[in-house]
């Protein structure tokens, strides 16, 4: 069994995650196995120790900062396990959660997994995969550094969710390691819910019946707490649940086959009514978008001043004066033929909404694609640059990001609810994201304490209004520790209370990921009521 370590100095770096938050841990592990984890929760559990998982801490909504207690490392579980071939052609790969995105993808555009241990079946199902054409995994976030187990953690999305989704319908097999040690296997389309009653049975043959919170999630893209409905699917009720009700395993997700054409076209305007009017006009203009991304000015005078102020930036394409908002849109087609004729309505559409069409950037080649990636990832990569020099004056401060996604009648709503609060509360703010999901991260870029302090009560405030709508308080982020309060506004304490009591059900003594999605208190009320 992997040692469980007092956590000294030495693991100072576990104290954090993305999100700038820091904990506490009195100790750590780095499990190699599932029998490693299994071996270790059943240790901690009986003494109650809160339990972290962590992967690559790379998450915005500190899931992964400790909250006392034991961190459990999952880093060093990066061996991809086997594949299937389904009857559908479809491949099926399962790995372990510490696979990191950036590798997978790698290796499945090299078709060079490893599969040391694999048995015959799968070594059967790789044979056919490396003979036929290229496969890949559509999920996106922008940090491809980030582990498959967080991934799966905190449903994350990306640009490509306009088309693709998030990555819960990828995601056909887990294995979730419970607090005491306990195993449960899920594979999609095997076990559904009666209504709001779901029964599992683990791995030693015991019994779960769990009751599921009675709330109606929006319709939006959402990363908002525990996915529940009427007769889902078990496995999607771990899809998204921030670490609280189990620890992943082992994790099975569908490949598909890889566009064979892939363009991407960046749209400028003088104006971001303009860009809106476009963004509902392109929607169902196009049959072969993979992705609807925006620029505001404030993300694009960022990049400005980066592109003269650093060589490491230099390379960004240069833009033109009257560019005040962009939108880029990635079309996945079959061939050129379908993606020229994508093009063509597109420019058709961007001439209604008063676009630039000689202004408008086209990659069509692997060269051109990666210089408008490098254009997409910089912006964040450029605000927190800023924030971090900033922070020499005041470490008090952090960049404040938004997640927050609205359904489709209400994208002009939630922009002028952002814009007509930023004017009044007088913070300077850059907002990018995925305008396609009419789902933006508007980032308020504090000079000091107060504004940070303003910044805060602002969220808030979009957090009850984005409700109101209908929308989605978390979109793709997941909720973690830093959105519990917006979770609350969301639902309402008497949802968030069926929740915990939810969770009481599978962590009984509220172990796992404590302070995710909800506070100390109501878990602790859960808590007793299920004694």
């Amino acid at each position: 069994m992997a040692d469980i370590r007092q956590f000294t100095d030495e693991y100072e770096e576990y104290r954090r995650d993305e999100s700038r938050t820091v904990g506490e841990a009195d100790s750590i592990s780095f499990p190699t196995s599932e029998d490693d984890v299994r071996a270790i929760l059943a240790e901690l559990h009986a003494a109650g120790t809160p339990v972290t998982v962590q992967g690559a801490r790379t998450g915005l909504a500190a899931g992964a900062v400790p909250h006392g207690g034991h961190v459990m490392s999952l880093t060093r579980m990066n061996r991809y396990l086997g594949m299937r071939r389904g009857e559908d052609g479809v491949f099926y790969l399962a790995m372990e959660p510490g696979v990191v995105l950036s590798e997978l993808r790698k290796h499945l555009a090299a078709k060079s997994l490893a599969h040391d241990g694999w048995d015959a079946d799968s070594l059967e199902a790789l044979a056919a995969f490396e003979a036929a054409g290229e496969q890949f995994f559509p999920t996106d976030p922008t940090e491809a550094s980030a582990c498959m187990g967080g991934i799966v953690a905190c449903n994350a999305s990306g640009a490509r969710s306009y088309r693709y989704g998030p990555v819960r319908p990828h995601v056909t097999g887990l294995h979730v390691a419970l607090a005491d040690g306990d195993l449960l296997v899920l594979c999609r389309g095997k076990k559904f819910a009666d209504g709001r009653k779901l029964a599992l049975t683990t791995e030693s043959g015991r019994e779960l019946m769990l009751d599921l919170p009675t709330y109606e999630m929006p319709r939006t893209k959402n990363a908002s707490g525990y996915f529940v409905a009427d007769g889902m699917d078990a496995i999607d009720l771990f899809i998204g649940a921030c670490g609280t009700l189990g620890v992943i395993t082992q994790i099975e997700v569908a490949l598909m086959p890889a566009p064979a054409v892939v363009w991407g076209v960046s749209c400028f305007f003088a104006s971001e009514d303009s860009a809106l009017g476009f963004t509902e006009k392109v929607r169902p203009a196009l049959s072969r978008a993979a992705a609807v991304e925006y620029f505001d000015e404030g993300a694009l005078n960022i990049l400005r001043r980066q592109r003269e102020a650093s060589t490491a930036f230099s390379a960004l394409p240069k833009l033109s004066d009257n560019a005040a908002v962009c939108v880029y849109v990635e079309l996945d087609c079959e061939d050129e033929e379908q993606a020229t004729a994508e093009l063509y309505r597109l420019g058709d559409v961007l001439a209604s909404a008063g676009g630039d069409e000689s202004a408008t950037w086209v990659a069509r080649t692997e060269v051109d694609r990666e210089n408008l990636i490098f254009f997409r990832h910089a912006v964040p990569e450029s605000v927190n640059m800023l924030i971090d020099e900033r922070r020499r004056t005041d470490p008090t401060i952090t960049k404040l990001g938004s997640d927050m996604s609205v359904p489709d009648e209400r994208l002009r709503d939630v922009f002028a609810l952002y814009r007509r609060t930023l004017a009044e509360a007088g913070l300077e703010s850059a907002a990018w994201g995925h305008i396609g999901n009419n789902h933006i991260h508007v980032n308020v870029l504090p000079h000091d304490a107060a504004d940070y302090r303003a910044g805060g009560e602002l969220f808030s405030g979009w957090a009850a209004e984005v409700s109101r709508m209908g929308g989605a308080v978390s979109a793709e982020h997941g909720v973690g520790k830093i959105k519990a309060g917006f979770l609350r506004t969301m639902y309402g304490p008497g949802h968030i209370a069926e929740s915990a009591r939810l969770k009481a059900e599978l962590d009984p003594k509220g172990q796992l990921g404590r302070g995710n999605l909800f506070g100390e208190d109501v878990l602790e009320r859960a808590l007793k009521e299920a004694q």
